[in-house]
């Protein structure tokens, strides 16, 4: 008898044992990411007892603000579709998104001094009040690209290469969180898919805009590269696989050759700098990880080492074959470029205030990553700058200011190729960087270097 209580006795204390060590790892490891969940239910019963903090653009225009009527409170979007994927949503059924969840606990007062401040105010019966959020983003060039992108699907990304601060994150198609509850089932069956960010989260072909990378891939493997110059017949044959060019462009050198997108060149680039010396110099810019700009955000993919045989290497030193990035990740690439081979972290958030208007978190600038040397940084540039100048680039001239800039027009398995443009401006002292993608729309240099142009010099013209 005894023997059997105390096998019982030991079975409870197991048990026991492990539901201490369950609890724990739930507390310790699993707990924070249970709190931020989106569809958490104690954030809304938060939302009940807290005057929500607003967001604010970066000139101080509400982008996401509370309206109170009869002691109830609405979440309105001023922006409306404009901002949509960026800034999110707050909703009962379908949980939050974007900046709204991301910020969540210091818009319901939960971080700091505010916890303590809104327990205070609970016992009191007092308001419980949440803190405020500015932006980066600029709600007036936002408005422009969404205009200039027409409900067509694409994206546009327009940073500060000096910073990393994020002014323009639209993404197409797009809907209204103001009306969620009402378009919710449709937007679910929408085969263009308006609820995904299209700017972080897309996953394309980047197509010519992929020679910056190939040739400072090229550059650092050889560096006499930069004064060689290349026979273009108008195709390339690699292990018995010919790869064609769009024109038969002649001798060109390496700038010659990234103003006429010459793919001969391009191709045999990525063949000189090897599979190592590719996919180290694609990891240099950050394109196989997820750019930590505070929202989720794709990593790039592309073929293992181990794959890249010369045929595979010579189409994705071209931006086709298996590389896949997504618009955030181009403009980055040619912020790196802009910005003498350093690619600064990316940011949407600049200031975060809490209840009593005190800034508890303010960012700033910081390297995220060395892609390349300004040296080779510099001839790619001088490449770009003759793209805008006389080459498949030119639509992106901005009167009165030089811009740097490659197009690209990606083939896809979908249809029509995907219309690319990346590029920087001023090319001399560049202070913004851009990259635009059109899905199914044609020739980048006709169809996203002009949106990006016309972006570009409104930005200029706003004083960035």
């Amino acid at each position: 008898m005894k023997q059997n209580i105390l096998k019982l006795g030991y079975l409870l204390l197991g048990l026991l044992s492990v539901l201490v060590i369950y609890l724990s790892y739930m507390q310790m490891f699993r707990g924070p990411a249970l709190a931020d969940n989106p569809y958490n239910h104690r954030f809304q019963e938060y939302e009940a007892q807290v005057r929500r903090g607003t967001i604010y653009d970066t000139k101080g225009v509400a982008l996401a603000r509370s309206d109170y009527s009869q002691n109830k409170s609405k979440r309105v979007y001023p922006a409306g579709q404009n901002t949509a994927q960026v800034v999110g949503y707050i909703n009962e059924l379908y949980g939050r998104s974007g900046l709204e969840s991301a910020y969540d606990r210091n818009l319901l007062g939960m971080e700091g001094a505010d916890r303590f401040r809104n327990l205070i105010n609970k016992l009191l019966g007092r308001e419980q009040l949440g803190g405020d959020v500015t932006l980066t983003l600029d709600s007036a060039l936002q408005r422009l690209a969404m205009d200039m992108l027409g409900g067509r699907r694409g994206a546009v990304v327009l940073l500060d290469p000096r910073t990393g601060a994020v002014r323009v994150m639209a993404s197409s198609p797009s809907y209204d969180p103001n009306r969620l509850e009402d378009i919710w089932p449709q937007l679910l069956q929408d085969t263009q898919k308006p609820l995904i960010n299209r700017a972080t989260q897309g996953a394309y072909p980047p197509g010519s805009t992929f020679k910056i990378v190939t040739a400072a891939a090229a550059l650092a493997t050889d560096p006499s590269l930069a004064q060689k110059n290349f026979e273009c017949p108008g195709y390339l044959v690699v292990d018995g696989y010919k790869l064609n060019d769009t024109a038969v462009h002649g001798e060109v050198d390496l700038t010659r050759a990234m103003a006429v997108s010459c793919n001969t060149t391009f191709a045999q680039l990525g063949v000189t700098a090897g599979a190592d010396g590719f996919q180290r110099t694609v990891k240099a810019f950050g394109l196989l990880q997820e750019p930590p700009v505070g929202i989720p955000a794709r990593a790039g993919t592309m073929a293992a080492a181990g794959s890249l045989i010369p045929t595979e290497l010579a189409s994705s030193a071209i931006g086709q074959g298996k590389i896949l990035v997504s618009p955030l990740q181009m403009a980055l690439s040619a912020a790196a470029i802009a910005n003498k081979g350093i690619i600064m972290q990316p940011y949407l958030v600049d200031t975060v205030k809490d209840s009593l208007g005190t800034t508890v978190e303010s960012q700033v600038a910081r390297t995220w990553l060395t892609a390349t040397t300004p040296e080779i940084a510099l001839k790619i540039k001088e490449g770009m700058v003759s793209a805008v100048k006389n080459g498949t680039a030119q639509a992106a001239a901005v009167s009165g200011m030089q811009v740097a800039g490659k197009t690209g027009s990606a083939q896809n398995p979908q249809g029509q190729s995907h219309a690319w443009f990346i590029g920087f401006a001023p090319s001399d002292q560049p202070r913004l960087a851009v990259a635009v993608i059109l899905e199914n729309a044609g020739s980048g240099g006709t169809v996203a270097a002009p949106v990006a142009g016309s972006l570009l010099a409104a930005a200029v013209a706003a004083g960035y």
